[in-house]
């Protein structure tokens, strides 16, 4: 439950029954602390919980630490579930969580997905994952990487997935619009209104609209969104 501490095993910090290896540059500070107290994603832990089931095909955007991922493959023994994460740094760390949790039906890809196939800037940060496909306010010249873009369309539909979850940093409001999002049952977004305003916000809405699926309140927490079909 949140707020409730968990006790790290020796080289991990655990959180949900789940372990996380030590990493100086990746489980830090503020991190470090809402996983020792169940808080780390806690929005979206609840979120998936409601709505994920047995069985389910799910594609992640955005990995982050490989929380999400292997929360939704240990308590909800999903078929499988594929993480598209930009910041290729954090690639080993999502694998070796998936590994050391025995997470065997997860595919880790190093792309975003678009429009179309190309690439794009990834600006890196510290902490690490503060990075994002765009350049904040105040930057001048960030380091950066290129990153593959891969079709959303036909990359979800060769996956054929039914579940999405979303966290891609204010990338939502260009990216969901974009997607073929009439194949899935459910859906949870981070959005980020601080970026996005509420125009943007208003696009992501008419988008899952459009495609079928209504807003899902008991999923649903502050800029967490969550999105389901009556089926």
């Amino acid at each position: 439950m949140d707020g409730q501490t968990s006790t790290d095993a020796p080289g991990f910090v655990r959180t949900r029954g789940m372990r996380f290896p030590r990493h100086d540059a990746i489980i830090q500070g503020k991190v470090r602390r809402l996983l020792r107290t169940n808080g780390y994603e806690a929005k979206e832990s609840e979120a998936a919980l409601r709505v994920v089931r047995e069985g389910d095909v799910v594609v992640e955007l955005g990995g982050g630490i490989g929380y999400m991922s292997t929360l939704v493959a240990t308590k909800r023994a999903v078929k499988s579930v594929h993480v598209f994460e930009a910041n290729p740094n954090l690639i080993p760390y999502i694998e070796s969580v998936h590994a050391v949790n025995g997470v065997t039906n997860a595919h880790v890809t190093n792309a975003i997905l678009g429009p179309r196939k190309g690439t794009a800037d990834f600006y890196i940060r510290e902490p690490m994952l503060g990075s994002s496909l765009e350049v904040l306010d105040g930057e001048t010249d960030p380091p950066s990487v290129k990153v593959d873009v891969l079709d959303a369309k036909s990359t979800l539909q060769d996956i054929g997935a039914n579940i999405l979850i979303c966290d891609i940093e204010g990338a939502e409001v260009d990216l969901i619009p974009q997607l073929d999002l009439t194949g899935l049952r459910a859906a949870i977004i981070e959005t980020h209104p601080q970026w996005i305003g509420p125009e943007g916000i208003n696009k992501v809405f008419r988008a899952f609209m459009d495609a079928g699926l209504a807003y899902y309140h008991r999923g649903s927490h502050g800029k967490v969104l969550a999105f389901r079909t009556s089926w």
